[in-house]
């Protein structure tokens, strides 16, 4: 016989007496057309009171409905031994806190290596089988909180969160200069660089994109915030920070003006007398950022927090991943620059006050 993960259940009450079963898997428990297709053809998948029924008979007060999940495996994915920071784990989800420079997902051309490959290897060593299944995703180059669903029905529930927008994610991100204003919005529409593809820019022609951010401390020649997505963009954080002149520290594909603006300048004509004054007066800001993108392997940018209503439980969940070495060695070299232990600070969202 097939095996199954632990079922899922509903207890009919009175108000409901008479209903539809089909209405109650799809408006009270939540199961999605694809999903009740799929447990149709299960032999257990759809169950009342013990009995296997079509989803068309009417239900009682005080009746059992239980649907069951065939398990199963990514069988597609090679497992690899890895070494995995869980925030926190259940029969339904698991949450990581997700390393800089590993992907989450195997993509053409890498297929090995990512933290798909590590769970995968994971569940096999416990003798569970799941199939990797991440709600969303994170850049290959930014840490934090990552949300893996361990079936179907937890899937489809989670990402119809997002989608309606009551996930609350947090980003925390070292950035060049500061925001004009200690909280805003930016609402820029982005799309791709119709020069660069694999870039994204703010451009009136893009789609809907909203960043919220707050300051929460400050420092000579750079910032720390906290950002808060209302949409989901392709790099949304990175270009919209750039969009408002304060790039994260050591990103590379998304970096300060600075860059473009001395290389103009070097290019100019020998003898040029406007662009050595300009290259001269930029000299001293070019060296402070460089300086302090040399601090950084990748984009300081990690995603903090994470909370969510657990799909089974029905109760709020906030998962929170701490910043990682080298944005706190990033943030000590900041402090030391400007000779105290923080500037301008604010409490973290999920961290502890310093």
């Amino acid at each position: 016989m097939s095996q199954y993960y632990p079922p899922i259940r509903y207890v009919v009450p009175t108000h409901e007496d008479g209903m539809q079963l089909k209405t109650i898997l799809q408006k009270r428990m939540g199961v999605s057309r694809k999903l009740l297709s799929r447990l149709k053809l299960t032999e257990q998948g759809i169950m009342l009171n013990g009995t296997r029924v079509y989803i068309s008979v009417k239900v009682q007060a005080g009746d059992l409905v239980e649907i069951r999940m065939e398990q199963e495996r990514s069988n597609d994915m090679l497992p690899q031994p890895m070494e995995l920071h869980i925030l926190y784990e259940d029969e339904h989800l698991l949450v990581l806190n997700k390393p800089a420079g590993v992907i989450v997902h195997p993509t053409h051309g890498h297929y090995t290596d990512t933290l798909a490959n590590g769970v995968v290897h994971y569940w096999q060593e416990k003798g569970w089988n799941y199939r990797f299944r991440a709600v969303h995703r994170l850049d290959q180059e930014t840490s934090g909180v990552l949300v893996i669903a361990k079936n179907a029905y937890i899937h489809q529930h989670v990402s119809e969160q997002m989608i309606a927008g009551t996930v609350d994610k947090r980003y925390v991100a070292f950035v060049h200069g500061r925001p004009s204003m200690p909280t805003g919005d930016i609402d820029g529409p982005i799309d791709r660089d119709p020069l660069e593809p694999h870039r994204r820019i703010v451009t009136p022609e893009g789609y809907p994109s909203l960043t919220r951010y707050r300051v929460c401390e400050t420092y000579p020649s750079a910032s720390l915030v906290e950002l808060k997505l209302e949409t989901g963009r392709t790099h949304q954080i990175r270009v919209h920070m750039l969009s408002i002149g304060c790039p994260l520290i050591g990103d590379q594909m998304y970096r300060h003006p600075v860059y473009s603006d001395q290389e103009r300048l070097l290019d100019a004509p020998e003898g040029d007398a406007d662009s050595n004054l300009a290259l001269r007066s930029l000299e001293p800001e070019a060296a402070t950022i460089m300086r302090l993108d040399g601090y950084m392997d990748r984009q300081a940018l990690h995603a903090a927090s994470l909370t969510l209503i657990h799909p089974i439980e029905g109760k709020t969940m906030v998962f929170t991943a701490p910043l990682p070495e080298d944005m706190k060695s990033l943030r000590s070299a900041l402090a030391q620059e400007a000779g105290t232990s923080f500037c301008n600070t604010t409490t973290l969202e999920g961290e502890p006050t310093e």
